[in-house]
């Protein structure tokens, strides 16, 4: 799906209650667009948990977005890199 319309949805969903991550392959899109928590992924177009059959790796990115949604101290818009070092979240 559209990185752009991914974000809009998310915040639309954010007005309603419901609160959500977008995993952003673009940083630019997310950086215009603001949804309200944004992880930025460093892998290619049409693969936003990294590469295919490494469900260790993919694991990582989902539970680094997941942080997202319990760091209180982050202020909508967020934007947050994706970091395997740091097992995902370098803040």
């Amino acid at each position: 799906m559209c990185n752009q319309t991914v974000g809009l949805i998310a915040a639309g969903l954010e007005e309603r209650g419901i609160s959500t991550v977008v995993v952003q392959l673009l940083r630019e899109v997310a950086e215009k667009v603001g949804p309200p928590r944004a992880l930025w992924v460093p892998f290619p177009q049409g693969f936003p948990l990294a590469a295919p059959n490494d469900p260790a790796r993919q694991h990582a990115v989902i539970e680094a977005a997941l942080r997202l949604l319990e760091d209180e101290s982050l202020e909508p818009p967020a934007l947050v890199d994706y970091s395997e070092s740091e097992g995902g979240n370098d803040g």
